[in-house]
């Protein structure tokens, strides 16, 4: 029986976390995205804590397309981490295809100035 897509982006998620991991001085820079919303967190696995955070869901962000907010909560990600003192970070795609929304956050991110 075939997998959900569900099912498959777990598999996939498990499989990238093997391999990709934070640590205080470079944190894992994960995206969550969602049927409305797009989210990215700067997350410590060594601490297990969340360095930052940014999502769609603030008041910024309220107008334009999709790909837009995930471009300006790219650029946001990096600001907030230039701010904390992070340069550098993995990135942690969660199981997603590298495309549309959660590569124009990445590269918006790049931009910006984070490195990865």
């Amino acid at each position: 029986m075939a997998l959900s897509k569900l099912d498959r982006r777990q598999r996939i998620k498990h499989r990238i976390r093997k391999i990709v991991s934070g640590t205080a001085s470079k944190p894992r820079l994960s995206v969550f995205r969602s049927n409305k919303e797009i989210y990215a967190q700067l997350i410590d696995d060594v601490a297990g804590t969340t360095l930052a955070s940014v999502s769609s869901r603030d008041k910024a962000f309220a107008s334009g397309s999709k790909g837009d907010v995930a471009v300006a909560v790219g650029k946001a990600i990096a600001e907030v981490a230039s701010k904390a003192g992070i340069e550098t970070c993995a990135f942690d795609r969660n199981g997603y295809l590298y495309h549309g929304r959660v590569k124009a956050l990445a590269e918006a991110a790049r931009e910006a100035g984070l490195k990865f």
